[in-house]
């Protein structure tokens, strides 16, 4: 990394979590460090900016504080937050930048953007790379990225049917909380002071089955130490990328043990398909206490298309995961074979790349009875027999991926295509 290279972190954490409350404290105690702050918020007002402004002695009439307002840097202005970060990179004043995203945002695509820039397909060059010729990230990179936790609410989140609205996209507040626990360097759980001993612990173990890589970081009122988030060199995209606890799971399964606050794993596969009513009722009564859960599965009313699951808290969402391979046409499937040769070590003479494959993360599950509840939604022998066009199929549907068969044959384990993330719809089946 160059020396004259910016580093950046980025604060991320639901709406009262605490981050600008950690924002101010990191600003105080920077010592010799002179930092700029890019400050997100959702509406016209940028709230968080004149808090930070008033807490501390930074001014944006100083150009050292940044306000982007009326969106999310997540989504609708990642260009905005490239001109930002290029304008205060061009003047190389700061030994480092500070960017408090919104309560509602996501750090896996704001890292993809402090990453990538412009090379995103989906994000046209804006007014200031167009004028000045200038890469916004050649004088910076992204160092680490920070999600603060609170611990007080920590489980009343998890739990919550709260859903969010980032500029028309509903997201489900447990949902977002465990997308950001997922993808960071640091875990700065915040408010310990309002939770006991025993929970503090219980919420620890889940975060660290959640992001095994981070480090967590127990804070009263913000208070962290700035060289624990500032300059730490701790980002890689891709470490970060595959570094969510399910993730793991699915590339070294085990049956975890059972560990001292109850808090354990275990990845579920099959090769033959769910029923689409059995398993639509199975969701719709998902266990409690189920903190999370990912993968793949069929269901025998649509034979060719591979569906993913999203369980996180309360949220329930499913997405496309594309076609299976062995439902390509002939040419397109010796194609990807010869391709992916390590596909013939797990293909079925039967079904082909088809299989379902999830992980499941709980806190004090009874593993063989949720294990036999799965099983007890395959098809039975009989059923594999049967038409299976006569089942009900309360599951959404979905337009076929665009995404490119060989990149997504490459990313999945078993040969379905990856899973289209804008695509995912929150199930209630019942309904």
């Amino acid at each position: 990394m160059s020396d004259n290279s910016i580093p950046v972190t980025v604060l991320s954490g639901i709406l009262g979590a605490g981050k600008t409350t950690t924002l101010n404290h990191v600003l105080r105690e920077s010592g010799d460090r002179d930092l700029a702050v890019l400050v997100n918020d959702m509406g016209e007002v940028n709230v968080d900016a004149e808090l930070v402004a008033e807490s501390s002695d930074i001014a944006d009439e100083d150009e050292e504080l940044v306000e982007l307002s009326n969106g999310c840097i997540c989504c609708e202005l990642r260009g905005d937050l490239l001109d930002a970060i290029g304008e205060l990179t061009q003047k190389r004043e700061f030994d480092a930048i500070v960017v408090e995203s919104t309560g509602v945002a996501e750090p896996l695509p704001v890292a993809q953007t402090l990453t990538l820039g412009f090379d995103q397909a989906d994000l046209d060059p804006t007014e200031f790379y167009e004028e000045t010729g200038i890469e916004p990230l050649e004088g910076c990179h992204l160092d680490t990225t920070v999600t603060v936790v609170d611990a007080h609410q920590f489980d009343e989140a998890m739990e919550s049917d709260e859903i969010l609205d980032d500029d028309g996209t509903k997201k489900h507040l447990g949902d977002l909380l465990v997308e950001q626990v997922e993808f960071c360097d640091v875990l700065a759980l915040n408010k310990c002071d309002l939770v006991d001993e025993t929970t503090l612990e219980e919420i620890e173990s889940t975060l660290e089955v959640l992001q095994p890589r981070a480090d967590i970081i127990r804070t009263e009122h913000g208070r962290i130490d700035p060289d624990r988030i500032i300059d730490t060199e701790r980002f890689d995209f891709e470490e970060a990328s595959q570094s969510a606890g399910w993730i793991q799971e699915l590339q070294e399964p085990h049956e975890s043990a059972e560990e001292e606050h109850g808090v354990t794993s275990f990845v579920f596969e099959a090769r033959r398909p769910f029923h689409p009513e059995r398993f639509a009722d199975l969701l719709d009564e998902f266990p409690d206490n189920v903190v999370r859960s990912k993968g793949h599965f069929w269901i025998a009313s649509r034979e060719d298309e591979a569906i993913t699951l999203n369980v996180a808290g309360q949220s329930v969402r499913v997405a496309p995961a594309g076609t299976w391979i062995d439902a390509l046409p002939p040419e397109e499937r010796e194609a990807q074979l010869e391709e992916n040769p390590q596909l013939e070590e797990t293909w079925h003479d039967r079904w082909g790349d088809r299989n379902v494959r999830m992980v499941v993360i709980g806190t004090e599950m009874d593993h063989e009875s949720l294990r036999n509840d799965l099983a007890d939604c395959l098809l039975t022998d009989e059923e594999l027999e049967e038409d299976w066009s006569t089942y009900e199929d309360r599951f959404p549907t979905f337009e076929p991926p665009e995404a490119d068969v060989d990149a997504d044959a490459e990313e999945s384990a078993d040969g379905a295509s990856a899973e289209s993330g804008d695509e995912q719809e929150e199930i209630g089946l019942a309904d």
